[in-house]
């Protein structure tokens, strides 16, 4: 495929979103200028309901909240254990966001009473929530503030929706929120925890400052600082109070606990986020190699896997079947009738060694990260460890919605569960797009 005209700016290529696939050219715009600009429903799983159930499912309305953070405070309300509150899919942190929650333990009494949280429904269910547990998500998205006229951005956004749906739909790029909105530094701690390295994953939690990026004045000055003294008590006075998940590390630590006692502290989410993410920068980079190595995304090669759409639409990540010279024609004609689609590996300790050019290009990609499949057994932290997993290298594109006026573009579509708006959304806006300062209390990673 031709190179795009545009090369995604330096903080894409960081994160390993190398590549449009589209080469028509962006309108640019402003993105989450406010929360209402990106809304997000989740097309939801429902828990079968029971009125004798254990677990109560709330579906909570939500403003700025990131999703661990809204968890706790919902425990902290309801009197729950720190970490009792489940949910099935995260949420973009700066967004209006529609979703289920669950916990085991009896209905609120009244409203949530916190910020920006509106309780919709609850009710007695006899399962919980786990991760996965929805179908997917709706998006009503708008971008301001767009750098061309009206009738010539819709054109162009046009054009682009053209393009993509030619070349079979869109590369499924973990988007920058799973890497951390405002601080995207998630799959380096992960990085540090597949290493066996808690020691260090802690250190990069607790002080890492990406370049050109910034959360607070107050909050890049308590990092900094305990960069230079790692005085944990000290740190405590220092970093803000609503820095949550830094101090409960601190707490461990001025205790005088090891780092790994400290980074157990953390409730598993969140330390399986850590790893899920340094898979998905290694997913992101997969994808990009194989677009610089002129593979195919929309016909399977020897060497690949692929995932078989479910009757349901779904496909199971775990339920790839591999491609060889016996198979590759029929694969081949099932990829291209839509039964199936061409995998990337989420990298894990299951994840089988591969022939020809998909499989050379898993095997160069694990030596320039310096990454072993047994290190995702996680001697050191085995209630995270990963066996892998597959996920689509392409994606159709769906149904879309653009309208454009003098206030900007709106777009709307939904995405099967995993999926980023974000991510179809570059194609359109290419690296013209800039993001609206962050706002709200609530923090990314």
């Amino acid at each position: 495929m031709p190179a795009g005209p545009l090369s995604p700016p330096a903080g894409d290529r960081a994160l390993g979103l190398g590549f449009y696939l589209s080469t028509t050219p962006g309108v640019g715009g402003r993105t989450k200028a406010t929360s209402d600009a990106f809304r997000v429903t989740e097309i939801s799983s429902y828990p079968l309901p029971d009125p004798d159930g254990a677990y109560t499912v709330l579906r909570v309305a939500s403003r700025d909240w990131e999703q661990h953070e809204l968890g706790a405070a919902i425990a902290r309300r309801l009197r729950l254990a720190p970490h009792a509150v489940q949910w099935s899919g995260t949420k973009d942190r700066r967004a209006v966001a529609d979703r289920l929650l669950s916990y085991r333990g009896p209905l609120p009494e009244g409203a949530l009473g916190l910020p920006g949280v509106e309780l919709l429904e609850a009710y007695r269910a006899r399962d919980g929530l786990v991760l996965g547990h929805h179908y997917g998500n709706a998006f009503d998205i708008r971008v301001s503030e767009l750098d061309r006229p009206p009738e010539e951005a819709l054109a162009a956004y046009l054009a682009t929706l053209s393009a993509l749906r030619a070349a079979g739909g869109f590369p499924n790029f973990f988007g920058p929120q799973r890497f951390g909105e405002v601080r995207p530094v998630t799959h380096e701690v992960g990085r540090w925890v597949v290493a066996g390295d808690l020691a260090r994953a802690v250190e990069t939690y607790l002080t890492a400052l990406p370049e050109g990026r910034s959360e607070s004045a107050t909050g890049d000055a308590a990092r900094r600082a305990y960069a230079g003294h790692h005085d944990a008590v000290r740190a405590l006075a220092e970093f803000p109070t609503e820095y949550r998940f830094e101090r409960t590390l601190l707490d461990h630590l001025a205790r005088g606990h090891p780092p790994e006692r400290a980074l157990r502290g953390l409730s598993r989410d969140l330390r399986l986020l850590f790893v899920h993410a340094f898979q998905a920068l290694l997913f992101n980079r997969w994808l990009t190699g194989r677009r610089e190595a002129g593979l195919p995304f929309d016909r399977p090669v020897c060497g690949d896997h692929v995932l078989r759409v479910g009757r349901d639409g779904t496909v199971r990540g775990r339920e790839a079947a591999p491609v060889g010279p016996d198979n590759e024609r029929e694969c081949a004609d099932l990829v291209a009738r839509g039964g199936a689609f061409v995998a990337g590996p989420l990298v894990g300790f299951e994840t089988p060694v591969a022939s020809g050019p998909a499989g050379e290009l898993l095997e160069r990609l694990l030596r320039e990260e310096h990454v072993e499949r047994r290190m995702f057994r996680l001697p050191s932290s085995p209630e995270v460890a990963s066996r892998g997993a597959w996920r689509p290298a392409l994606l159709p594109v769906p149904p879309t919605g653009i309208s454009v006026d003098a206030e900007g573009a709106r777009f709307r579509f939904a995405l099967p569960k995993g999926s980023y708006a974000t991510v179809l959304l570059r194609e359109f806006l290419k690296s013209g797009a800039t993001a609206a300062p962050d706002g709200g209390s609530s923090r990314g990673y």
